[in-house]
């Protein structure tokens, strides 16, 4: 689908990367909404966020102020000049937002993996012009995020960005949701003009870990950051860990560094002409194995052999990975492609066997 897109830049902000988005996980009092987005404000943020519907795992925490909190966010506009966005789950969510003039809408993580919430917010978006946030799915799916994305495109919304927070899995380790960077370089492949922004608080889970992740995000050339900010944040009622506080803001800010991807380079041509040529001899190596691959499909099917024999799939896997260590290769990488190879060298055996 050729996605026809609109700058989600609003007037007054920075058009040079990155666009950064900046407030507390929820609003939770008109108190602390204002003296946050005060000193949010001090940092040059112009876009301020703050959750007032709050989706729980489990019922019985807090799930936010809900509209009272509109009102404090109106005024953050009027006594700041910030730009506001929140978090719209439902129709109705979408229409309160609206009317009170938030600026941005998000859609969250949570929502994004149900097409039937997607469509009932755009379905409610329909004819409007307001920029469109669209976080990735809780898992790891692709086609998915995507789905939500052309839901929102097929409504009209052509001011769209993505936003990766990450991904969640049972064994998460170090982060809160791994944060899987080959799903937003490849939704980037697939929509060159969409712009992603990062939400490396969630990715994170821990306060920690966001500047290491705000930066990787800048290397990878992401358009911006959503980061969660409070006044107070150790006294959050919700994701108190992975909140700052606006002074750790401004200095995370200031100690970004954005490097322009865009210089020529005779030296680094050089060697992406290296790395073509490299992998166009492991595409060829490739080759030569799924032959080898029929080949012995065809031997185990004129001698009456079963296709899999996992012992001996065993031992390869065993061998590669204390190979990679000797090479200073990640065994774990490793053995996701071997899995891989073999994984396609079965499927070319079992095809020729069933022929």
């Amino acid at each position: 689908m050729d996605y026809q897109l609109e700058s989600i830049v609003l007037p007054g902000v920075d058009p040079v990367r990155p666009v950064v988005i900046a407030g507390p996980c929820s609003a939770e009092t008109e108190a602390q909404v204002i003296s946050t987005a005060n000193a949010i404000a001090s940092c040059g943020v112009r876009i301020f966020r703050a959750g007032i519907w709050k989706p729980r795992t489990k019922p019985g925490g807090f799930e936010g102020v809900g509209l009272e909190g509109l009102n404090w966010l109106k005024r953050v506009k009027r006594e700041t000049g910030m730009y506001t966005t929140i978090e719209v789950a439902t129709r109705e969510h979408v229409f309160a937002a609206l009317k009170a003039g938030i600026d941005i809408l998000w859609i969250g993580a949570r929502t994004a993996v149900n097409p039937f919430a997607v469509q009932e917010i755009a379905d409610a978006l329909n004819g409007m012009d307001i920029p469109v946030l669209i976080k990735n799915p809780v898992n790891p799916d692709l086609e998915l995020w995507i789905g939500a994305i052309e839901r929102v495109y097929r409504a009209g919304i052509r001011r769209i960005g993505a936003v990766h927070r990450g991904f969640s899995s049972y064994d998460n380790k170090g982060y809160r949701n791994a944060p899987h960077w080959q799903v937003p370089i490849e939704l980037r492949r697939r929509i060159p003009n969409l712009p992603i922004l990062c939400d490396p608080s969630h990715i994170a889970g821990k306060r920690d870990l966001i500047h290491g992740l705000s930066q990787q995000a800048m290397d990878l050339k992401f358009d911006g950051l959503l980061i969660e900010t409070h006044c107070s944040p150790d006294e959050a009622w919700s994701d108190s860990q992975q909140q700052i506080t606006p002074q750790q803001l401004r200095q995370l800010l200031s100690a970004l560094v954005i490097r322009d991807m865009d210089r020529p380079s005779n030296n680094l041509a050089e060697l992406r002409s290296k790395i073509d040529g490299i992998d166009d001899q492991l595409l060829s190596l490739l080759a030569v194995r799924m032959q080898v691959a029929v080949e012995i499909g065809l031997y185990k099917k004129a001698n009456n052999m079963p296709v899999l024999q996992a012992t001996r799939y065993g031992q390869i896997i065993e061998q590669k990975s204390d190979m990679a260590k000797s090479m200073k290769l990640d065994p774990d990488f490793i053995r996701k492609i071997m899995q891989a190879i073999h994984e396609e060298s079965v499927k070319q055996q079992i095809k020729v066997v069933s022929e």
